[in-house]
């Protein structure tokens, strides 16, 4: 039962935090509402860091959840720029990791969302090697593209997943040159398999980016503090004044292991393992957004996402678990990129193995299509490629587990809604 002497405090001061505590806020909460973040900034937005922001379209007080008065103005108490760094489940308490002050709360989330995978290489010190995580990165980021475009400058990226490919775009319109090195056969090969990852490659190369797929970097080659080249395990040295390293992301789980809380393992992207609800074994501690394991009953497996609408949904569900709401979190993942003029919606789930067949209704040649990863029948996943407004009934096939024609799935005259 919940009453107004509680404190619920939340840990992790991106979306999936601050909505969290508007959403207790909004449901009636009257109890004492902490909110912690590491950041000195408050929460934010993450997508426009790599897109319109990047870009120089949106402002940065665009990125922003909410207005800067609104956390006192709905009692949330935020604290900026603090660490946690102990977790004590008995006492139920978090230590400020700065001075030692010990916070109690009767129910925790943890929301402490993913931070970069590093390069383990020798020159990831040098001044010109890169992240792209928080709101500091992409403003430096956005410098360094301008003095590239300005200088023919030459990036060098490591990884072509989403983050890689977005930031290529962006550098390309800026005038750099740039060259992704990635170990797989194709872009985004481990998220869209070789059919789709290959328009993406086509794509890029048309706006002048240089692929190099099937090495791995081995070295960031520097003078005086400055990178002058990338080494790959194939022998060959690339030309870089500056090196993004855009390998992934790993969930911030330091706090919950310390705690002794579940945390999956790597094939299931690791992240704190919860229920439904998003609830840790512990009853009082739940977790959301990038940092949270979560069952998927539609998919029969467990999914650690990291995008944009998990943390904005998944946040006010884990705050309507922690008030005793009865919340079942199964949102089909849902992701979206935009990079030059193309611009995409992706729903479901279908890595390489798990499908027999890509469907494609529409005009894949002109990018505009939608494509259906489908097995023995029924889509497992869709993305719309510049075809807009079909994201409810591509998730609507996706949950409805029917077995489709897929000669009426490739037609655009068919609706999609007759085939679910």
């Amino acid at each position: 039962m919940v009453d107004a002497d509680q404190t619920f405090v939340i840990v992790g001061g991106g979306l999936a935090g601050a909505k969290a505590a508007e959403t207790l806020r909004s449901e009636g909460f009257t109890g004492r509402v902490i909110l912690i973040s590491d950041e000195r900034d408050r929460p934010y937005e993450r997508p426009p860091l790599s897109k319109g922001y990047l870009l120089g379209k949106e402002e940065r007080d665009s990125v922003f959840v909410h207005e800067p008065a609104w956390y006192a103005q709905h009692d949330v108490e935020l604290h900026l720029g603090q660490t946690v760094d102990a977790l004590d489940r008995a006492a139920k308490t978090v230590r400020f990791g700065d001075d030692g002050t010990l916070v109690h709360y009767d129910k925790l989330l943890l929301a402490t969302g993913a931070e970069p995978r590093r390069l383990d290489i020798p020159g990831t010190d040098l001044a010109g090697v890169h992240h792209l995580r928080r709101i500091a990165h992409a403003e430096r980021l956005k410098g360094v593209l301008g003095a590239l475009g300005r200088d023919n400058g030459h990036l060098v990226i490591a990884g072509a997943g989403w983050i890689g490919l977005e930031v290529a775009a962006a550098a390309r319109q800026y005038g750099a040159e740039v060259t992704v090195v990635d170990p797989a056969p194709t872009p985004l090969h481990h998220v869209l398999g070789p059919e789709l990852g290959a328009l993406f490659a086509d794509l890029h190369r048309e706006h002048g980016v240089r692929f190099h797929f099937g090495v791995r970097l081995t070295e960031i080659v520097g003078q005086d503090g400055m990178v002058l080249a990338a080494r790959t395990d194939d022998g060959e040295e690339h030309p870089a004044h500056d090196v993004l390293a855009a390998i992934g992301a790993a969930p911030r789980t330091a706090l919950a292991e310390g705690a002794g809380l579940e945390i999956a393992d790597r094939a299931h992207g690791g992240g704190i393992v919860v229920d439904e609800r998003l609830r840790t074994a512990d009853p009082d501690i739940y977790a959301a957004g990038d940092v949270a394991s979560f069952p998927l009953a539609l998919f029969d497996t467990r999914l650690r996402v990291e995008h944009w609408a998990n943390a904005l949904n998944g946040g006010p569900a884990a705050a309507r678990a922690m008030l005793g709401g009865d919340v079942a979190y199964d949102r089909v993942p849902y992701f979206f990129s935009d990079q030059y003029d193309l611009g995409m919606e992706y729903s479901g789930w279908a890595p390489p193995g798990s499908y027999d067949q890509v469907v494609i209704r529409g005009d894949a040649g002109k990018r505009e299509f939608i494509a259906f990863w489908v097995k023995e029948g029924r889509v497992l996943a869709g993305m719309n490629v510049n075809v807009w407004d079909v994201t409810d009934p591509i998730q609507q096939l996706i949950r409805s587990g029917a077995r489709v024609n897929t000669e009426r799935l490739a037609d655009p005259h068919v609706p999609l809604s007759a085939l679910a």
